[in-house]
């Protein structure tokens, strides 16, 4: 029978504020350069005023909202449980998902009073992206907002590893997993982040339990959750952890393994001015691919092609030209 939706995600939902800044701007204030960090509204208000380059873009994001909206953008139907708050932002942010065509379990006359989670984003001249995210109502993000008739409904359920920090967030994706065996729906993770990996190994140890369908990482995310010193020895540690996964080497392209055998996808060299949402675009181009008969192969060539073209440009968003030019060169 068919599904209604391909995939079914849970994750943040933050809204991205995007500025150019230099690696001064690093060291004056004393940011982690190409990390992740959570900072509190103040920090971040203090950074903003700080940062003497305009805004860039401002979006709705989020690790898995940015893969969800690729792949309707590519011709498939997703669905988003997330959490706003009632207020501008996050009225923006569901506006935003609805523009893009996703079904989501935000309705816009009950939203909680609070503050939506915002996140800045700072890029510098090598392209490497920087994040210090507030989370804001975010992080109560719960067993609540998962609506188990969407997710039964759908193909893969897809975890976002952002909500590993937060006890509500993780006993979320334990219960959205749990639904996912009981309807027979495949579970895809991404680990998102290598600080994820780093700081929260075994909250992230827990959600993948006796394993996941599908597993989204970079090298560096690998190596960490296996403990390995290479990516060869790292990969076939995965095997345990997922039946099928995805390693994405940045300028190297991606290694998948598609349960039997490990396939080298080869990267698209591009002028690099934006790494924002290039694992995103990956993981949401080839869930798309999965779930539209490619093979594994295939997948990852269109997933390849997304995110070099995602790079190429500022923001985890392609436009629908874009989207058609990769679909007619797959």
């Amino acid at each position: 029978m068919e599904k209604q939706y391909d995939v079914y995600g849970i994750g943040n939902a933050i809204v991205d504020m995007e500025f150019e800044v230099n690696d001064a701007f690093f060291s004056d204030h004393g940011i982690e350069k190409g990390m992740m960090t959570m900072v509190d509204e103040d920090r971040q208000h203090v950074l903003v005023k700080a940062i003497q380059t305009r805004e860039v873009k401002q979006q709705s994001g989020g690790s898995a909202a940015n893969s969800i909206i690729a792949v309707n953008q590519f011709g498939g139907k997703a669905f988003y449980s997330c959490k706003v708050a009632n207020d501008p932002f996050g009225h923006f942010y569901l506006k935003d998902l609805q523009e893009a065509g996703v079904d989501t379990n935000l309705n816009p006359g009950v939203l909680e009073e609070g503050i939506t989670g915002k996140c800045l984003v700072m890029i510098t001249p090598d392209a490497e992206r920087t994040m210090n995210t507030f989370l804001g109502i975010t992080s109560d993000f719960s067993v609540q907002e998962i609506k188990e008739d969407a997710l039964k409904n759908s193909e893969y359920v897809y975890l976002e590893g952002f909500l590993i920090p937060g006890d509500s967030g993780r006993e979320a994706m334990l219960h959205a997993k749990a639904l996912a065996e009981k309807h027979g729906v495949k579970t895809a993770l991404t680990f998102s982040d290598p600080s994820m990996v780093k700081y929260f190994k075994p909250g992230l140890k827990e959600v993948v339990g006796d394993g996941v369908d599908l597993l989204f990482c970079n090298e560096e995310e690998a190596m960490l959750f296996t403990e390995k010193n290479n990516i060869s020895e790292a990969r076939e540690e995965l095997k345990k952890a997922a039946k099928k996964f995805v390693i994405t080497m940045g300028k190297k392209g991606a290694m998948v393994y598609d349960g039997e055998d490990f396939i080298n996808i080869d990267p698209n060299p591009v002028q690099a001015v934006d790494s924002t949402g290039a694992g995103d675009m990956f993981a949401g181009a080839f869930m798309f691919g999965l779930t539209h008969g490619y093979d594994f192969a295939k997948a990852g060539k269109l997933a390849s092609l997304a995110s070099s073209k995602v790079v190429s440009k500022y923001g985890p968003r392609l436009d629908g030209p874009a989207v058609k030019a990769i679909l007619k060169q797959i």
